[in-house]
């Protein structure tokens, strides 16, 4: 309720009437208090009070201005009877032209102004009926709303003409409305996401949201189809619970769910967390996704038969002439028991699904290969029928299951057909807890399932490049499936992926294969960005848990397709790169080499010249070129996590370097994406640091070089405050965040190096984070020998390697103590 309406409660509330402003409010802050009453109970409470109050309201306005006929209609939600805690209303009031514009003016300014008094929003239209169709023939969105015309107060008849007549246009224009309707769904889609998998969804506008849910209503009005309607109407009144909830929560009219607001929320709706609630948000909007999905292929069926009836008709049909909407009925051969009739997959006539256990996953596999969807009636069938698969699972079985993984983006669809209908988790009973999970963590675009099916979906083209595809994919399809046990999921993985690939059929062998991929599917891309690969001890290591070229091969696919179902910041050439170095080196070790000692890596020809003429000129030398990494979504233009610069800054080595050259950046706005350190002599006359940086402006564009290089310059001969500056900019400009970040956390990463003590931070990344790491660290008295940087999303996760002031590596106790004191200093 909004701050008038409590304040019209609160005056003398005990002595209003029910139908005057003071007794309406009253009433109305009672019903939304009331524990008890809650969902559509109280969405029908509230709309009956209100009309109550309207009806006593537009009676008095026409005794006052003597309007007859007239009649006063709620519209949209509130002609649903739907009215949420803050909710508008949506009103017309309709007149017969009877009386002068004059009365209908003084009529309506009677009924809207004690609306707004109580500061409720109020959407109000005036127009007899001839004017209400024809604005309705006009815009679509006001005929929908009319759909849903429902009378308050005046003359019952005028409201029921008008509803009688919208309806009736409505299914004469059918043909020409639903495709805009759909259109309309569409970019609205676009432009709001799906809501089956956003962190703060709109629970109205998103794909999957109210808006979906009215859409399918108006289109069952149209009698040309009708959505599915189990579990629909359900779908609908936990959105609007939710929607119920948030408004009393925030005391806004607001749809949406956002982060901060997902606790009380919950505890609203009497969930047990805000996963739970996010859950339950998510499985209604699949609910209504699929009923959309189903129902609009439904009217683009009916209307193309509608199409070519009158061509039938025109057509004079010879002896070998088709008939083509006959020909639209054929139906052709996908697989046994399967066929393809009218663009979908469907059950043969012959098909015996209780008799046959594994047609759910042959149909389901024809389908995704050809590109079909299946029959929501085909879906069903098998769904009522399905019968146990005998443990282990016949070879057909696993093979079709495989290759309905392996059909691309077309296995999305039909694996959602399935989920709806409760299949997935009859095959696959550990799916039930990773269905609908949120992952709270800004990098992922999609649930863990989802996540799952579209990392099989990027694997099922990477399968030329391993020996064994099936292991990839199912892999694929496992390797997060420890997310909905406690613990750390890729153990908790292990457990579960060994049980479900024994249960599918896999021999112990592939068994034991497909449990290593699933436990150390992080191995490859932790390892290659946070860890030193001319360090010997680190291509070891890989290689031990690795064992054989076969499994290093899977592993690498298995990282590549994980990273690319994971969203646009999790995968580019960089991270390609040194994966692929990564794979190199560990195969070299495991086809027999010896991992090569450290040695120093040959600097480019341009690193050359910078690291010379630092060293004659004793200040730095910085070169920028610009860098735009191909979209890991195989587009043509530049992904915009992607854009950026790539700095080489050559420096006379000097302590607190590190610290200094990232202050710069951060005083420039540069947010460092990824870097590099290490040490070379290119004259003999001391060693030179070389940091190669890529780096993104904040905002705007990049700054000058000579800038950059003039203030490097003030920075390293000490006339440059950073820390004074960085924080003058923080108190001018400060951060808002949604919710608080969780701590740093500095640990040691014991035996990860022979030459140098491994240092990893991982913290939420935030403007000269790295500055301040490398001051904390050159307080402690180390030197950073090397360092790899690595963000990811609104995480880092840096790898420093710190020597003693002896150039050797730290102690146990002493490094322990660094990673302490910069655990510190960054909290």
């Amino acid at each position: 309720m909004t701050d008038s309406v409590e304040a019209k409660a609160d005056d003398d509330s005990a002595e209003g009437t029910p139908e005057g402003p003071s007794g309406y409010a009253a009433a109305r802050l009672r019903l939304l208090n009331e524990e008890a009453r809650s969902g559509p109970p109280r969405r029908s409470a509230l709309s009956g009070l209100t009309d109550q109050w309207l009806a006593a309201l537009a009676a008095g306005a026409a005794g006052e201005t003597g309007v007859a006929g007239y009649a006063l209609v709620a519209v949209g939600g509130y002609g649903r009877g739907e009215l949420s805690p803050r909710s508008d209303l949506d009103l017309l009031l309709l007149y017969d032209g009877s009386a002068g514009q004059d009365r209908i003016s003084a009529l309506a300014d009677r009924i809207w102004y004690p609306v707004w008094d109580l500061g409720l929003d109020l959407d109000h239209s005036v127009r007899t009926p001839a004017e209400a169709r024809a604005t309705a023939a006009e815009d679509l969105k006001v005929q929908l709303g009319l759909l849903d015309a429902r009378h308050i107060a005046g003359d019952p008849a005028l409201t029921a003409s008008l509803r009688t007549a919208i309806l009736a246009d409505w299914r004469n224009q059918a043909p020409k409305r639903l495709p805009a309707l759909h259109e309309l769904c569409q970019e609205r889609a676009e432009r709001q996401g799906e809501l089956s998998y956003l962190l703060e969804p709109d629970l109205k506008e998103a794909r999957g949201g109210l808006r979906d849910a009215t859409a399918l209503r108006a289109v069952a009005a149209s009698w040309l189809a009708d959505a599915p309607r189990e579990g629909l109407e359900e779908a609908r009144t936990r959105l609007l619970d939710a929607r119920d909830a948030l408004h009393l929560v925030t005391g806004r009219a607001t749809d949406r769910l956002a982060l901060q607001e997902h606790d009380q929320v919950a505890s609203a709706l009497g969930l047990l967390d805000a996963d739970a609630l996010l859950r339950q948000v998510y499985e209604a909007a699949r609910t209504i996704s699929y009923a959309a999905d189903v129902t609009w292929r439904e009217v683009g069926r009916v209307l193309r038969s509608r199409e070519a009836r009158p061509r039938r008709r025109g057509l004079l049909l010879g002896r070998g002439r088709t008939d083509p909407v006959a020909a639209s009925a054929e139906r052709t051969p996908l697989a046994e028991g399967v066929v393809e009739q009218e663009g979908e997959a469907v059950l043969a006539l012959a098909a015996r699904p209780e008799r046959d256990p594994v047609l759910p996953l042959r149909a389901a596999a024809a389908a995704a290969q050809a590109g079909l969807p299946l029959s929501l009636h085909a879906v069903r069938r098998l769904a009522a029928a399905a019968r146990p698969l005998p443990v282990p699972w016949p070879a057909e079985a696993r093979e079709q299951l495989l290759t309905l993984l392996g059909a691309g983006e077309a296995t999305v669809q039909v694996w959602e057909a399935l989920e709806a209908e409760g299949l997935i988790t009859q095959l696959l009973p550990d799916w039930e807890r990773v269905r609908c999970r949120p992952q709270r963590n800004a990098v992922h675009r999609w649930t863990v399932d989802r996540h799952l099916v579209e990392t099989a979906v990027r694997a099922s083209g990477l399968t030329r490049r391993v020996g064994r595809p099936d292991l990839l994919l199912m892999a694929a399809l496992l390797h997060d499936i420890g997310k909905g046990w406690p613990g750390d999921h890729s153990e908790a993985g292990e457990v579960i992926a060994r049980d479900v690939a024994a249960r599918i059929g896999f021999g112990r062998a592939d068994v034991d294969t497909l449990a290593l991929l699933v436990r150390h599917h992080l191995l490859l891309i932790e390892t290659a960005t946070r860890r030193d690969l001319d360090d010997p001890v680190t291509v070891r290591g890989v290689a031990d848990v690795v064992r054989d070229t076969g499994t290093l091969e899977l592993l690498h696919a298995l990282t590549e397709a994980d990273a690319l179902a994971t969203g646009p910041a999790a995968w580019s050439n960089w991270r390609a790169s040194l994966l692929a170095d990564l794979v190199k080196r560990v195969a070299e070790v495991l086809a027999g080499g010896e991992v090569p000692e450290p040695a120093d890596t040959e600097p480019t020809a341009e690193e050359e010249r910078l690291a010379v003429e630092a060293a004659r000129t004793g200040g730095p030398v910085l070169a920028l070129h610009a860098h735009a990494e191909p979209d890991p979504e195989g587009g043509d233009e530049a992904a915009p996590e992607a854009l950026g610069v790539e700095l080489l800054l050559a420096v006379p080595d000097r302590p607190g370097l590190l610290a200094q050259a990232a202050g710069v950046l951060a005083l420039h706005r540069l947010t460092v994406r990824a870097a590099d350190l290490r040490a070379v002599d290119p004259i003999g006359e001391g060693p030179v640091t070389l940091l190669s940086w890529r780096v993104a402006a904040e905002y705007g564009s990049m700054p000058e070089a000579a800038r950059l290089r003039a203030d490097l310059g003030r920075a390293f001969d000490g006339s440059l405050d950073i820390e004074a500056r960085l924080a003058e900019r923080e108190a001018a400009y400060p951060r808002r965040r949604a919710l608080a970040a969780p701590p740093p956390r500095v640990t040691v990463a014991s035996g990860s190096s022979r030459v140098a003590t491994v240092i990893e931070v991982r913290s939420q990344d935030a403007p000269g984070l790295l500055h301040r790491i490398g001051t904390a660290l050159a307080a402690t008295g180390v030197s950073v020998r090397s360092a790899r940087i690595s963000t990811l999303g609104a995480n880092a996760v840096d790898a420093f390697y710190v020597v003693g002031a002896d150039g050797a590596p730290l102690g146990e106790i002493r490094a322990a103590e660094v990673a302490r004191e910069v655990e510190q200093a960054l909290r």
